[in-house]
């Protein structure tokens, strides 16, 4: 139940469109095509029950943690939400 000025379900609808963006966004990252049969950065061979697993895989699986590895150092969202983090 929403209050003050906004009519009913207003908030349900802003969380709807919230989850319907980040589904979207991941879809736009999910690769597509002929899995390679080795690696981009390594040159290492991708095994083939990977290739098979993940349609258009591009990185050995080493590689491929040392990625989102990275790109996780990188985030700045606050996944926490503790106050403490927000605060500074």
């Amino acid at each position: 139940m929403a209050g003050g000025w906004s009519r009913d379900g207003a908030v349900q609808d802003q969380i709807d469109a919230s989850v319907d963006d980040a589904v979207a966004a991941a879809r736009s990252q999910l690769q597509v095509g002929d899995s390679l049969t080795h690696c981009e950065e390594c040159e290492t061979a991708i095994p083939e029950t990977r290739r098979k697993a993940i349609s258009g895989v591009r990185l050995c699986v080493s590689c491929q943690a040392a990625l989102e590895k990275q790109q996780t150092s990188l985030s700045t969202y606050n996944r926490r939400g503790s106050k403490d983090s927000q605060l500074r």
